[in-house]
């Protein structure tokens, strides 16, 4: 049986939001950096700036996401370039998302990096952004 549309989760990976990023939304940490920057696209697309602060290193997280500035970015999809490890604490993913704002269509690509706490949490750090 087919899953409703509502159901997929907004990161792409196909399966269902409770089974994917919604599970790191509840609270299981997330098992690489990948899987984060997936779970965060999918908070942004949610609206649940309390994930994105946990989610981000407290030495780069900004004291306003804005996420409560209107107008809000309408995202229409995540695709993940790629990712690579550096070791057993830092990480790369590259990545390009989808959204319009105010009916104009935009992309966001980005190469962000990502370190593991000595917990084993993955945590945004920042990101270069590309043409």
């Amino acid at each position: 049986m087919k899953k409703p549309v509502d159901d997929a989760c907004p990161c792409g990976s196909g399966l269902g939001y409770a089974q994917c990023c919604g599970a790191f939304h509840g609270g299981i940490p997330a098992p690489d950096a990948e899987r984060l920057m997936r779970s965060r696209y999918t908070a942004y697309v949610r609206g649940l700036a309390d994930y994105l602060r946990a989610t981000w290193h407290p030495d780069t997280c900004p004291a306003d996401l804005g996420l409560g500035t209107a107008p809000r970015p309408q995202w229409l999809g995540l695709a993940v370039k790629s990712h690579a490890v550096q070791g057993a604490g830092h990480a790369t993913v590259e990545f390009v998302a989808r959204y319009k704002l105010n009916g104009r269509a935009f992309t966001l690509h980005e190469t962000s990096r990502f370190v593991r706490t000595d917990d084993g949490r993955w945590l945004y750090v920042d990101g270069d952004i590309r043409d």
